[in-house]
């Protein structure tokens, strides 16, 4: 088979395949997917885009452990006699439920 016939029937495979892989519904890699410098992420601005479907999903950033969604932080509540300093104590424990999450999840680093 002439060398020009290789390369016509090679292509023609290869657009193919490539027709059938943009239909579908989803891209699943089996290996890191790696960006290259100064590429972003663009998302949509009607739906919005998410990252990780399912609380149970684990994520993890800056080479943190990836985790799964981080508990309810509780509101600050405070009452009786001592209100001004249950509500100050109550405002640093939610304060520090709320550095603790962030750190998990690796948006700061951890102390």
């Amino acid at each position: 088979m002439p060398q020009e016939e290789i390369k016509r029937i090679a292509k023609e495979v290869v657009k193919e395949y490539l027709a059938e892989f943009i239909k579908e519904e989803r891209y699943i890699f089996q290996k890191h997917i790696q960006l290259f410098d100064g590429r972003n992420i663009q998302v949509g601005q009607a739906t919005g885009t998410k990252i990780g479907t399912e609380t149970t999903q684990k994520l993890g950033l800056y080479n943190t452990t990836p985790t799964a969604q981080q508990s309810k932080i509780s509101d600050p509540t405070a009452a009786g006699a001592t209100y001004l300093q249950a509500t100050a104590q109550s405002s640093v424990d939610a304060i520090k439920a709320i550095i603790d999450a962030l750190e998990t999840l690796g948006i700061t680093a951890a102390s």
